[in-house]
């Protein structure tokens, strides 16, 4: 009943849920648009913290990597555009931030309502997620998701 909440992320393999909410210049975005492409997903608790600054800065810092990979990386919470704004210029993001007003996406997700879980997902191009963490994960980690298995040697 509270899975959004109480839950474990959405499992592997299942279908992302789809969303289109607005980024921090009131642009539309939508997972839809985003298909054909891995997409990133970071569920993040609030603008200008220390655990969220650091983590979407990684990504930030890594972004030559991120772009390597065709990867769309979203970052979403509940607050504002006003906030998100500030955020991005702040830190100098080269990936939006999503204002999710109501807190649908989130829930829907299973990242949380009001009150956000930290939770990485990773997308692949046919919709389906790939991978899906609580947490603070490296971008190797969530790299290592997008670009699958590497293939063994003998």
């Amino acid at each position: 009943m509270l899975a959004w909440l109480f839950g474990p992320p959405l499992p592997v393999g299942s279908h992302a849920p789809p969303f289109s909410l607005k980024d921090e210049n009131d642009r539309a975005i939508s997972l839809n648009a985003a298909k054909g492409k891995p997409v990133v997903l970071i569920f993040y608790p609030g603008d200008d913290t220390a655990i969220c600054t650091k983590q979407l800065c990684e990504i930030r810092d890594d972004w030559a990597a991120f772009k390597r990979v065709g990867a769309a990386v979203y970052g979403i919470n509940g607050q504002g555009s006003s906030a998100h704004g500030k955020f991005v210029a702040k830190y100098k993001f080269p990936f939006p931030l999503l204002v999710d007003k109501g807190w649908q996406t989130c829930k829907n997700y299973r990242a949380g309502w009001g009150i956000i879980r930290r939770t990485v997902y990773v997308i692949g191009p046919d919709g389906r997620i790939l991978y899906a963490k609580r947490g603070k994960p490296s971008t190797a980690e969530i790299l290592s998701a997008i670009e699958g298995p590497k293939p063994t040697t003998f």
